[in-house]
């Protein structure tokens, strides 16, 4: 048995399989299905982490540290 994980948005009580699993279904008669299903709210939180991760936003009185520094004891 092959385990694949990915994310998928629902529309109408479909499930989109991403195009690069597809072809291995093809082939395949039966499959088990495992859904987590994540609330708006949790996913909200997690595009929100996303977006200030890729925009990080600079904070007065606030520095940086280096990873040494972050470790030092």
């Amino acid at each position: 048995m092959t385990t694949v994980e990915f994310q998928a948005k629902v529309e109408n009580g479909v499930i989109m399989v991403p195009q690069k699993y597809q072809q291995d279904l093809a082939e395949v008669s039966t499959i088990k299905i495992i859904l987590l299903k994540q609330s708006e709210k949790q996913t909200m939180q997690f595009h929100i982490i996303d977006e200030l991760a890729q925009n990080p936003i600079s904070v007065p009185g606030i520095r940086s540290i280096t990873r040494e520094q972050m470790h030092e004891r």
